[in-house]
């Protein structure tokens, strides 16, 4: 089977559909799948469930299925650098399953590894356990979290080959790896194409059986989330 797509729309091809539950890699703005995000866009499907530790920021990323309306919920860790998610939740527009970051990391990690559920400590005694299974082992207290498992995940990696191994550069790793494991069809957009056998096997992060699609997006934008910066000292020897 072919897993290349030369457009983005073909690599999502016949997966879309209303009311579906979309996993979105990425932290932050960085390895965030934009162009799969843009595709999705374009579709016009809506009453989405996304899944992602963030919502990208007004107008990038995730940022901008919210402006279009298409997402119904979110099911998120972090969401403060995005004014118009706050202003759609605030409002009701939006719905939010907010999650513990390590939380919603192995919430995913057990949909991928077919775990339906588990205990973990994190939130016992807040607002996270309320309405959730509270059970004793061994005298602490541990809140039952459910595994997450998505109709699609679209994930962005630096490199990929033609049978769908994936590399992750640096921080696009956290949750990348995790959400392409966790859904029924995982579609990956690769910065670097190269064919089957051209990744070390020791170097690859995601196996090729976890990729349904590929695309090739070279050359994406590299989005800064906060940019900080401060003058520049200059030193008396370079003075004249």
């Amino acid at each position: 089977m072919r897993k290349v797509h030369s457009k983005v729309s073909a690599a999502l091809d016949g997966l879309l559909f209303d009311g579906m539950t979309i996993m979105a890699g990425g932290f932050g703005l960085c390895g965030i799948p934009e162009a799969l995000i843009y595709a999705i866009r374009d579709s016009g499907v809506k009453d989405l469930t996304v899944i992602s530790n963030n919502a990208g920021v007004d107008g990038i990323g995730l940022g901008v299925l919210l402006e279009t309306r298409q997402i119904r919920k979110m099911v998120s860790s972090y969401v403060g650098e995005n004014k118009l998610f706050a202003q759609q939740y605030l409002s009701g527009e939006l719905e939010l399953e907010f999650n513990p970051q390590g939380t919603l990391a192995e919430r995913i990690r057990a949909g991928g590894a077919g775990v339906p559920a588990f205990y973990t400590k994190t939130g016992v005694g807040t607002i996270i356990a309320d309405g959730k299974d509270v059970r004793e082992f061994d005298g602490e207290s541990y809140v039952m979290e459910r595994g997450l498992f998505a109709d699609l995940s679209i994930v962005h990696a630096f490199k990929g080959d033609t049978e769908g191994n994936l590399v992750y550069r640096k921080t696009a790793r956290n949750f990348n790896p995790i959400m392409a494991t966790a859904a029924r069809i995982t579609v990956a957009e690769v910065e670097h194409l190269v064919d089957a056998g051209n990744i070390d096997p020791d170097q690859v992060h995601t196996p090729g059986i976890f990729v349904k699609r590929i695309v090739h997006v070279p050359n994406p934008t590299k989005h800064i989330e906060q940019r900080t910066t401060r003058p520049r000292i200059i030193a008396a020897s370079e003075v004249n």
